[in-house]
């Protein structure tokens, strides 16, 4: 199982006043999601048995929204510039698509905790699901970019709703840290697959690029039609007619909503939440401007560079998949900190050897080293949203320095934020692992 935070114990350290690390090992008797029950041991061996079709089917549907979010997210670096000439604005204007994005998740963050009060874990799937398709249906007909922009706060509002709703219920299954693994790296696949369709519809049409909102469109629609089939259990809205589920469930949530403002008075929390601001913010910043650097810096051909963030987040989805079992084995510490390290290494080639080819490569193996990252330790709403403030303050910074100084400022600000990234990540407490030496 993934370690995962327990809540029971860091309130008790607080109270305490003990400095407890924020991840511990889940309890030995895993919870049935599904009825919130605790369930009795089973021997070792029980981890490896396949799990029931209607729980696969579930986690098969967490993934795939987790790919919707990517097809989405990875397309953005890849129509910049014909963004920019669509709609005769500078790149300062770009910074306004990451806020919006951001504001959706921020509104999301303060419904997240009562809105299971009212609505099944189905329904606050479904909900996210529909404002995602709702967004794609605006931008398939080239809105005005007001409306454009209001489009990426419906998509951040409907993802923040999805897929952190789906992150906790895969964290809680067996095994959780393989399928917190593949739903992330079902993200990572969504990047890498996004910026082939975009670049080549966008290269073949540069004044129709937006029909590429045909393609999330479609997943938009079959991600819904997904959660409604896998999730439909609990896609309902609780009223007086389930009076006791309603019961239960205020009172856990109420319970967990006390707990949860307990646990960001914890220094530990506020510093892994910063460590993911600046994590996303790596990755965000650079995967939405690689492009326009290499045009402009580079100079090269944007039929092709439109390519190059499919190297990075091909990268990521490997690294997802292929690092997941050594960064847990070795312990997270450990190995986040040495990939950092040599991220750091690969930005500098990137930014001082002025060769495409070498340009690229470094990138696609830095989106590898940072696969496991996000995988590895989200679980918890507060640092789901102080991420997408770093993916949305620093591309945005970016979007307004290069208005006037060029995107040229590209490698050493990401640069810069890989450093904060490591020095915050070292800070965050060391967790034992019965796996490392």
């Amino acid at each position: 199982m993934t370690q995962e935070i327990n809540f029971a114990k860091l309130i008790e350290a607080a109270n305490a006043n003990i400095e407890l690390p924020i991840r511990q090992e889940p309890s030995q008797n895993p919870v049935d999601v599904e009825k919130g029950e605790e369930l009795a041991s089973k021997p070792a061996e029980a981890e490896t048995t396949s799990l029931p079709p209607k729980q696969l089917l579930k986690l098969l549907s967490a993934g795939f929204s987790f790919f919707v979010a990517g097809a989405n997210d990875g397309s953005l670096g890849a129509l910049i510039p014909y963004m920019l000439t669509t709609y005769s604005i500078s790149p300062s204007f770009i910074s306004i698509l990451y806020l919006a994005t951001f504001l959706g998740w921020f509104l999301a963050a303060f419904t997240n905790s009562h809105a299971p009060k009212y609505f099944g874990l189905g329904a606050l799937l479904s909900i996210g699901a529909t404002l995602q398709l709702l967004s794609q249906v605006l931008r398939a007909w080239t809105p005005p970019f007001g409306m454009f922009a209001v489009t990426f706060f419906l998509t951040g509002l409907g993802q923040a709703y999805q897929d952190s709703f789906a992150n906790t219920f895969v964290s809680t299954v067996k095994t959780a840290h393989r399928w917190l693994g593949f739903v992330h790296a079902m993200y990572g696949f969504g990047l890498l697959v996004s910026p082939f369709v975009a670049t080549a519809i966008a290269g073949n049409s540069p004044r129709r690029w937006e029909l590429f909102y045909l393609f999330p469109l479609g997943l938009s629609v079959f991600n819904l039609g997904l959660v409604l089939i896998a999730f439909w259990d609990s896609v309902q809205i609780i009223t007086r007619g389930t009076q006791d589920e309603a019961e239960v469930e205020s009172g856990r949530n109420q319970n967990a909503w006390k707990e949860v403002r307990q646990i960001i008075k914890m220094k530990y929390v506020w510093i892994l939440s910063l460590f993911f601001f600046f994590h996303l913010g790596v990755g965000t910043t650079a995967g939405g401007w690689v492009v326009e650097y290499l045009v402009q810096v580079r100079h090269g051909d944007l039929k092709e560079m439109g390519y190059v963030p499919a190297g990075y987040y091909g990268g990521l989805c490997l690294g997802r998949l292929i690092l997941v079992e050594p960064t847990h084995r070795f312990g997270e510490h450990r190995m986040l900190l040495v990939y950092s390290v040599i991220s750091l290494g690969l930005q500098l080639v990137f930014w001082l050897v002025p060769n495409i080819i070498s340009t690229i490569v470094m990138f696609s193996v830095m989106g590898f080293l940072m696969g496991p990252f996000f995988a590895a330790l989200i679980d918890l709403g507060l640092i789901f949203v102080v991420a997408q403030a770093g993916a949305a303050i620093f591309p945005s910074l970016i979007g307004l320095i290069a208005s006037h100084a060029g995107v040229k400022v590209l490698p050493p600000i990401v640069a810069a934020l890989i450093v904060a990234m490591g020095i915050t990540w070292a800070f965050v407490p060391k967790i034992p692992n019965e796996h490392q030496d």
